[in-house]
């Protein structure tokens, strides 16, 4: 089959494509520049679009969150458009998304049946995801709402490593947060299942089976690479940081669960946390 990537340099991008790639599909990473994309995805097996503008890269100004909204819609919009003229258009369509979906919740168990929240985060996925949905009436459309990707050579997770080698590491804010969160390899195979399983469409939570406070992620974090993990980073210090973005990426969660996933029938290789990092950082 030949699949189409958008965002295929990425952190996710890259090494989906050469999972593809390694199990025989002939994998095409789509330019920057959108000239010739309605040309790829005419006649491609299957789309993936992972594209825009990375959410914490710098501390959200109103520049800088109207970047991030604009990235993912004018993409998705120009790939809906080409699958909706193409004379031959792609079986699915599997488009980006991610829990923030859901907005800022405390602890009750959210399920692809909830609502979205109201922060910008939410706003930015459900209007992501609707311009995904206008392609729906000539191809499946899999909305993949990604929690926490966990690998050590991208992605948060070593952006939160410093202060747990000089053994400083520990929650951030309260800790009781819960955050949502998958192993890279999980979230391939996952999209994987979604490019070659009929019955998925719609919203898929790409999140572990069991997610967890912040607190219990810093300790197993801390187990993980054999450091203590008591030390909170104060909510305060975090906001005069990082300003809204502090709430929205850290000091807030989703308790998110692959209902959908499992459901119909996807098996997690790693479903605990330490399972997961001990598989990451596998001599601590």
């Amino acid at each position: 089959m030949r699949i189409v990537l958008s965002g295929g340099t990425g952190f996710l991008g890259r090494p989906l494509a050469a999972a593809l790639t390694a199990v025989g599909h002939g994998t095409v990473v789509l330019p920057r520049a959108q000239t010739g994309w309605a040309k790829e995805i005419d006649g491609a097996g299957a789309v993936v679009n992972l594209a825009g503008e990375p959410i914490a890269a710098r501390r959200w100004s109103e520049a800088h969150k109207a970047r991030i909204l604009d990235s993912r819609l004018q993409v998705t919009r120009t790939i809906a458009n080409a699958i909706r003229d193409a004379a031959s258009p792609p079986a699915v369509f599997i488009s980006g998304s991610a829990v923030g979906y859901y907005g800022p919740l405390r602890d009750e168990i959210v399920t692809e049946d909830a609502p979205p929240g109201s922060d910008f985060l939410a706003s930015v996925c459900a209007q992501w995801e609707a311009e995904a949905m206008r392609a729906a009436d000539r191809a499946r459309v899999v909305c993949v709402r990604t929690g926490l990707a966990l690998e050590r050579d991208g992605g948060a997770l070593p952006q939160m490593l410093p202060p747990f080698k000089f053994g400083v590491g520990g929650p951030v804010g309260s800790g009781r947060q819960y955050w949502p969160w998958i192993h890279r390899d999980d979230w391939i195979a996952l999209v994987r299942w979604a490019i070659d399983t009929p019955s998925v469409t719609g919203p898929v939570n790409a999140t572990a089976p069991s997610p967890i406070t912040n607190a219990e992620f810093a300790r197993a974090l801390g187990r993980a690479l054999h450091r203590p993990a008591f030390m909170p980073a104060p909510a305060f210090a975090l906001r005069l940081l990082l300003g809204e973005m502090a709430d929205a990426l850290l000091l807030s969660g989703q308790r998110a669960v692959p209902a959908k996933a499992q459901r119909l029938g996807f098996t997690f290789r790693y479903s605990q946390l330490d399972d997961a990092l001990r598989a990451i950082f596998p001599l601590g």
